[in-house]
């Protein structure tokens, strides 16, 4: 039976992917690389799997590992390299504030590691890598799927780690490795039921919302008119990259599944206003001042529960492009939902799960 590992389950991305791996073929099990520390919640989530779907029962395995260590951690008694064929790699810190050192750690040697073992396969077909659009870092303009280095700077440490990683995906692909790049913009939760698995992005926007009065005031930087703030849902993302992953002639392509018509930050605010039954005052201010504000003035980040790396993203300067995307979804019925048609949904998780955190799961 052929084999695909993946790592990143069980977090949000994986532990949807995972299901949709195994329907797709029936002959296929999936060997899912996990942390000892989420041991217990990945055993939890692959019987969730099976119980859905009870084809799926005994054709998962969780193989504990760490992509940070060579060998992917395994141990030289496990060995899969004759039996794995493909890799989903989504593994990463996804966390604005991270370290640097962490986040090479694990968004470059783990990525540097994964490549390894893909090459180290006799029988291996393809690997598909979920990188970011937030590659682009602060490159002012139009961002193509076929661009990668402008020259850009970068926001944080987490950007700028998935380019260097997504550079060495590109080399080792010029070298001959099969492979294709999934670049999401900002992913929040499922467009049907609102889950989500951890709380960042326009959640931080909402949730502050929600814990003021039926007037709430929201600090908002640079022009709210002009930037537009690129996010797609979950289940658009894996419906992309489940339809993408099975088309031969995806291997060596990149994908920006981004939102081709994004909302301005003033258009996200007016909705955020209306599926929380608010009405938002606009408390302009310097990005600068804010973001000084929630680092260093006693109190501010704790009230607000806005990371100042957050602050950057009202004031982002790039348009993602993605026609091959667009391409080839074609006639699928795979495409972006308009954000207001399903907000309420977020908004409604929300309210119902405060005890969900921002936490990355590292």
């Amino acid at each position: 039976m052929p084999a695909t590992l993946l790592t990143g389950f069980p977090g949000f991305l994986g532990s949807e992917l995972v299901p949709r791996i195994l329907a797709g073929d029936p002959e296929r099990r999936v060997v899912c690389l996990v942390q000892s520390r989420f041991a217990e919640l990945a055993a939890e989530r692959a019987r969730e799997v099976a119980e859905r779907d009870p084809s799926a029962a005994g054709r998962i395995s969780l193989v504990e590992g760490d992509i940070t260590e060579p060998g992917l951690g395994m141990g030289s008694g496990r060995d899969l390299t004759a039996e794995v064929d493909q890799v989903y790699h989504l593994a990463a810190v996804y966390d604005l504030m991270v370290r640097r050192r962490l986040a090479l750690r694990v968004n470059v040697t783990g990525t540097s590691h994964v490549l390894d073992f893909c090459e180290s396969c006799p029988a291996f077909e393809r690997l598909h890598y979920v990188s970011t659009c937030y590659v682009s870092g602060r490159y002012a303009g139009i961002y193509t799927e076929s661009d990668l280095d402008k020259g850009q700077t970068f926001n944080n440490h987490y950007e700028e780690t998935k380019f260097l990683a997504e550079v060495e995906v590109q080399q080792r692909m010029r070298g001959g490795l099969p492979a294709t790049v999934y670049r999401p913009a900002i992913v929040v939760g499922d467009s049907t039921t609102g889950a989500t698995q951890k709380y960042d992005g326009p959640y931080f926007v909402i949730r502050w919302v929600l814990r003021q009065p039926l007037v709430a005031a929201v600090p908002v930087v640079g022009d709210p008119t002009a930037v537009r703030v690129n996010l797609v849902p979950r289940d658009f993302v894996i419906d992309a990259i489940s339809h993408l992953g099975g088309l031969p002639e995806s291997r060596g392509r990149v994908y920006q599944l981004a939102d081709p018509e994004p909302l301005t930050v003033d258009e996200i605010l007016d909705a955020v206003a209306e599926a929380t039954g608010r009405r938002i005052v606009r408390v302009p201010l310097l990005k600068g001042a804010a973001k000084f504000a929630l680092d260093w003035v006693p109190g501010v980040e704790r009230l607000l529960q806005i990371p100042s790396a957050s602050v950057d993203y009202f004031v982002h300067p790039t348009h993602y492009t993605s026609e091959n995307t667009q391409a080839a979804l074609a006639g699928t019925g795979i495409r972006v939902p308009p954000l207001t048609s399903y907000l309420d949904r977020l908004v409604r998780f929300a309210r119902l799960h405060p005890e969900i955190g921002a936490e990355a799961m590292v």
